[in-house]
């Protein structure tokens, strides 16, 4: 019996879908170790653990920080468990503890967002290379969301095969429907998710107004939470008086599901991604996917999407009608959608993140 504690600060957030699933599962397939999940304070009652075992705890330390540094390596010497699972790179970089590192992707210290402080953000990104390179030569293991990620982070840090592994994510539907009200159109694409720069909605959206001409009644969502980004991306449409594009800020799971439901496809323009989530989850609700050629998302989505080069638009604008255009191409791209998801389990995530923290505690060679 061991004492784990869970560095959940991302849990309520974009990435926060990994942490929740991985608790969710392990409450399930481990009675014997003890849990310590840590959490911002805000989010003390954001996840209940229903398994006794599993504790909430409060670290409300941003990431980072110089409290990061500081005080939450106190609390984790003073809470002195056998394991720490930090489930982002950004951590505490002089604790002395076993530990685990999950990395989802390079993107902090590869891409700049507009919406951010230029200055900040660059000094943010300094730090951010620091502690990767840290953090990659000190865990004790190292979780990699996919084969692209790993391969990213070997390529930035002197990380050997035997000191990470490769744990994938899973796609999964949630129960309930309601109709999203007022949407000014019939026939739409859909995109789900935060705006930032590298996500490259306004191509998205300079190929949706090609598309107008041959399907003119064709609408744009862009569902998510209206941020600094998204607030920048619609200005820059209006700006360009660009039709039939919604945005719908923040949205609960039975309004998503609706939308999910009725999109004529999903499209995923970005140009750096760890895994692709967003595209195994409308895989998982019967949606033809529409997806960028880069980084993972061909190793991730496999023959289930259509690709275009999401630095050009014009590809873009054709593989998107070469779809929308054609029952049949949807068809077979929701049947492929439907196998390739079965390859996919938070399940198996939960059980195979948990095989890495029983041999870094034994001090045993992690088996693939």
């Amino acid at each position: 019996m061991a004492h784990i504690a869970i560095d959940a600060r991302i849990i309520n957030s974009s990435t926060g879908r990994y942490v929740e699933r991985l608790l969710h599962y392990l409450q399930t397939i481990d009675a014997d170790n003890h849990y310590s999940v840590l959490v911002r304070k805000k989010d003390r009652d954001y996840w209940h653990p229903t398994n006794p075992n599993f504790t909430v705890r409060v670290a409300d330390f941003d990431n980072y920080s110089l409290d990061e540094q500081t005080k939450f390596k106190h609390l984790l010497d003073d809470l002195q468990p056998d394991l720490v699972h930090f489930c982002m790179p950004q951590q505490p970089v002089t604790y002395q503890g076993k530990t685990v590192t999950t990395f989802h992707d390079l993107t902090l210290i590869k891409t700049y967002n507009s919406d951010k402080n230029w200055l900040i953000f660059h000094l943010k990104q300094l730090v951010g290379k620091y502690v990767f390179r840290r953090v990659a030569k000190q865990s004790d293991h190292i979780i990699a969301i996919s084969q692209h990620t790993k391969n990213e982070l070997q390529a930035f840090a002197p990380v050997s095969d035997d000191k990470i592994s490769v744990i994938y994510e899973a796609g999964e539907t949630t129960s309930g429907t309601e109709r999203l009200l007022a949407l000014p159109f019939q026939k739409f694409l859909l995109y789900v998710g935060q705006q930032s720069d590298y996500k490259n909605i306004r191509r998205l959206g300079d190929a949706h107004q090609q598309l107008l001409k041959a399907h003119p009644n064709l609408g744009l969502v862009l569902a998510g939470k209206k941020t600094a980004a998204s607030k920048k991306n619609e200005q820059y449409f209006e700006s360009k008086h660009y039709k039939n594009i919604h945005f719908t800020d923040f949205i609960p799971d039975d309004q998503l599901n609706w939308l999910y439901a009725h999109a004529e496809a999903y499209i995923f323009p970005s140009l750096m991604e760890g895994f692709g989530l967003p595209g195994l989850e409308a895989m998982a609700h019967n949606l033809p996917v529409i997806s960028s050629n880069t980084t993972c998302l061909p190793e991730i989505y496999g023959e289930a999407a259509a690709y275009f080069d999401p630095l050009n638009v014009a590809d873009m604008t054709t593989t998107i009608d070469a779809v929308v255009s054609h029952d049949a191409t949807k068809k077979r791209l929701v049947a492929a959608g439907q196998s390739q998801i079965k390859k996919y389990s938070w399940e198996k995530m939960a059980q195979e993140t948990l095989t890495v923290y029983e041999a870094v505690l034994k001090n045993s060679p992690v088996q693939s």
